[in-house]
């Protein structure tokens, strides 16, 4: 995916009931589009790219053909959803409640 795909799916999303918001993290993981506050984007961008880092290794150790494709993280509070594709990620933080 480009991040012209991205950008499309980033504004389809924010129009769903329950998304808090979403950014889009390049590969140098600067957030290139949010709809967040900056130090909210900035905390969800270092956060997430780590562990999606960690997440793809631990995949790759047990499956080293195999590659992460999504990311689900649920509490009480918010749901966070990832999708890292080439050297994008994809994050969406929503209300699992809604």
């Amino acid at each position: 995916m480009t991040i012209l795909y991205f950008s499309l799916y980033h504004f389809i999303i924010e129009g769903h009931k329950g998304v808090i918001g979403t950014i889009i993290v390049n590969s140098e993981g600067l957030p290139i589009r949010t709809t967040l506050d900056n130090s909210t984007t900035s905390l969800y961008a270092r956060l997430l790219r780590s562990f999606t880092t960690l997440a793809r290794s631990a995949v790759r150790d047990v499956d080293p053909q195999n590659d992460l494709t999504f990311v689900r993280i649920r509490s009480k509070k918010q749901e966070i959803l990832v999708a890292p594709e080439n050297n994008f990620l994809l994050i969406v933080i929503q209300n699992p409640s809604e």
